[in-house]
């Protein structure tokens, strides 16, 4: 599976990048496998902006979660994590807050919108998917490919 990873830089060697605030599916190095996507994403986002490009083999050993949709699991799975959950999960895949279903999870986390309420906005958007990487054993599955600098 080829996956795309948005920079300001090149990123040749992969790193699990650990801040101070979490992310959709914690700690990690984040890529999509949607080119199309990334590339707009990347121009309205980044200065400078360069996609690296990536070739993941897939391997039965590593842990990994998939979400297919946005569903209640994956819903409190990323409501844990954005609070400070560390899983045990190799890999994450799934669904993205994108800034459109980001402000209605934010709502529904804060208490200002109900689950009911959250699942009828969001019915319909349809979020790209992110692979996500949490460790350095699955990192020594992707292999860099290059780097597409962005005008």
């Amino acid at each position: 599976m080829r996956v795309y990873h948005s920079s300001r830089q090149i990123v040749e060697f992969p790193a699990v990048k650990i801040k101070n605030y979490t992310k959709d599916f914690s700690w990690g190095f984040y890529c999509t496998d949607d080119l199309h996507a990334v590339r707009i994403w990347t121009k309205e986002r980044r200065e400078k902006p360069i996609i690296n490009v990536y070739e993941y083999k897939e391997d039965s050993n590593l842990n990994v979660l998939c979400f297919e949709k946005m569903t209640d699991e994956w819903l409190n799975f990323i409501m844990k994590c954005r609070r400070g959950f560390v899983h045990h999960y190799d890999i994450v895949i799934g669904p993205m807050l994108d800034d459109h279903i980001k402000r209605d999870v934010e709502d529904y986390f804060n208490g200002n919108l109900s689950r009911q309420a959250f699942w009828e906005k969001v019915q319909h958007k349809k979020p790209i998917d992110q692979v996500s990487f949490h460790t350095i054993r699955a990192l020594t599955h992707l292999k860099y490919i290059g780097s597409e600098r962005l005008c």
